[in-house]
């Protein structure tokens, strides 16, 4: 990831929300609850409920109210080492947490049906691979594997794997000898892409620090009684820290104390600058870094973008939907609709790349582009579109526009969709019903000003709108909305009142009277 890259971290009541901004540009949001619980990478104790044969997987009580789902093809090779540590270790066999010594098993076979090693009632560690969504517990694995800032150990294993974004053959080299003389034994690795030109020091500490996470979950697991959580993912900012902190981090914002010291803490022990952490005594961050407008404008159903062009987004249980609209603008440098399709259509894979992450969206995502004849024009936007996600973490898969001009994106969930509400009470109607934002009205109304001062047609306009809305837009004599409107599109504005237009109703007229047609 490149930029510039902030992170602003505001500290409520009920947890911490985190946002990501690269070039003051919402691209990530994070709600840490407080004791949130079955998180991905959470390790638990648990037991088995059921066996499935039909689908060659188990229900697990994990203290979830619906049991966890824990597939034959999740027990990972290493099943029967980590099945009979567990045994060792609840009987008071196994001493130490170090597998120097252990006898591993040899491998499960990855065609044999669940039945064959494990029955109801077994009692095995499980590692949360997908949070609980909708009406479905989480989904487990039983391949252990914990992550550090530069590597993941795998315990039971004895391979050393690399990600495949490290493509210097000299340093993958480095890195695979250098991980083959300081790892463990029993304990295999995997080399992260942050682990790229890192010094020996720095991948000793962090490898000694995920020995030590694992010694812990081991001296939790001989005193638990399924079920139980045995080891915690570390929190939310820090796991945010570990996967995407780089150079190109410039500030990470934060209003409280404790959690500034935990950060700072964090940066030290990778000899991380710790001057990037600022502190601020403000009650609310995101009203400061302008995330909560940011918020508003990307997660309502439709999407505005500057250009006029919007996205229509659907939520269902099997699949989320975004349709793409040119809006009633055009480019005056385009001189015909394909270009102008192209164009818009190029504009809007960067959005939904962008509120794919934002908004965590998985499953099945099917876009509905603009139709193009030109089948020049739909390879340069499926490119565009991989391009646009090259930075996403999640899993994903881009499939080339159909016969209809849909393109269909795969992408991993891990966690429930994020939602966030964008409508609010109507004060018209009592609050018996809801209304767009009001942060998206103004947006929208702003839009269309903007617009008709880029024609370079209008410099004198007349917006007529609802009383409360007037209110809303002149309050403040020097700072009021209307006159930021006035200085930044340099055009004569008059904001007026009129009872007899709906709450979300406006109009605008030219200098002349007559109403201008958007």
């Amino acid at each position: 990831m490149t930029g510039n890259i902030e992170l602003v971290i505001n500290t409520t009541s009920s947890g911490v929300d985190i946002a990501l901004l690269k070039e003051k540009v919402l691209i990530e949001l994070h709600r840490e609850h407080r004791n949130q619980e079955y998180a991905v990478g959470d390790v638990y104790l648990g037991k088995v409920k059921k066996i499935l044969p039909h689908l060659n997987a188990c229900f697990v009580d994990v203290g979830y109210n619906k049991d966890a789902f824990l597939h034959y093809l999740d027990l990972g090779p290493q099943f029967a080492s980590l099945n009979a540590f567990t045994r060792k270790t609840l009987n008071n066999e196994q001493k130490t947490s170090d597998l120097m010594s252990f006898q591993s098993l040899p491998d499960i076979n990855k065609d044999g049906k669940i039945k064959e090693v494990m029955g109801q009632g077994y009692v095995i560690p499980v590692q949360v691979a997908k949070e609980p969504i909708s009406q479905k517990g989480p989904r487990l694995t039983s391949e252990i594997t914990l992550a550090g800032r530069y590597l993941v150990l795998v315990p039971f294993s004895n391979k050393v794997s690399l990600s495949g974004r490290i493509t210097d053959e000299a340093e993958r080299d480095r890195l695979r000898k250098l991980m083959h003389s300081i790892r463990p034994s029993n304990m295999g690795v995997i080399i992260r892409t942050q682990a790229e030109g890192t010094s020996v020091s720095e991948l000793d500490q962090d490898l000694q620090d995920l020995v030590k996470r694992w010694d812990e979950m081991y001296r939790n697991m001989k005193t638990a009684r399924a079920p139980q959580r045995i080891l915690g993912e570390i929190n939310k900012t820090s796991s945010i820290l570990r996967d995407i902190l780089n150079e190109n981090f410039t500030a990470i914002h934060v209003n409280d104390d404790q959690v500034a010291a935990e950060i700072k803490s964090y940066l030290k022990s990778f000899n991380h600058e710790e001057s990037i952490v600022k502190m601020h005594k403000l009650p609310d961050l995101f009203e400061a870094f302008n995330v909560h407008r940011q918020i508003k404008q990307s997660f309502g159903k439709q999407v505005n973008l500057k250009s006029g062009a919007y996205l229509i987004v659907e939520h269902t249980e099997a699949m989320h939907v975004i349709d793409v609209n040119s809006g009633n603008r055009k480019n005056a440098s385009v001189i015909n609709q394909e270009d102008n399709a192209f164009q818009t259509n190029l504009e809007c894979a960067k959005e939904i790349a962008r509120l794919l992450r934002l908004r965590d969206m998985g499953g099945i995502i099917c876009i509905d582009f603009i139709d193009m004849q030109n089948k020049d024009n739909q390879k340069k936007l499926s490119d565009a579109i991989r391009d646009a996600m090259k930075d996403d973490k999640a899993k994903h898969n881009v499939l080339p526009p159909s016969r209809f001009g849909v393109v269909e994106i795969t992408r991993e969930r891990v966690k429930p969709v994020t939602k966030v509400v964008t409508t609010e009470k109507c004060p018209s109607c009592d609050g018996k019903g809801v209304v767009q934002s009001s942060l998206l009205f103004t947006e929208e109304i702003e839009n269309n000003i903007r617009f008709l001062s880029e024609e370079g047609v209008h410099k004198n306009l007349k917006l007529v709108v609802h009383p409360m809305v007037e209110a809303y837009l002149n309050r403040g004599w020097f700072n009021s909305i209307t006159k930021s409107w006035r200085k930044k599109y340099k055009l004569k504005l008059n904001v007026e009142a009129s009872s007899n237009i709906a709450f979300l109703e406006y109009h605008i007229f030219d200098s002349e009277g007559e109403e201008v047609n958007l």
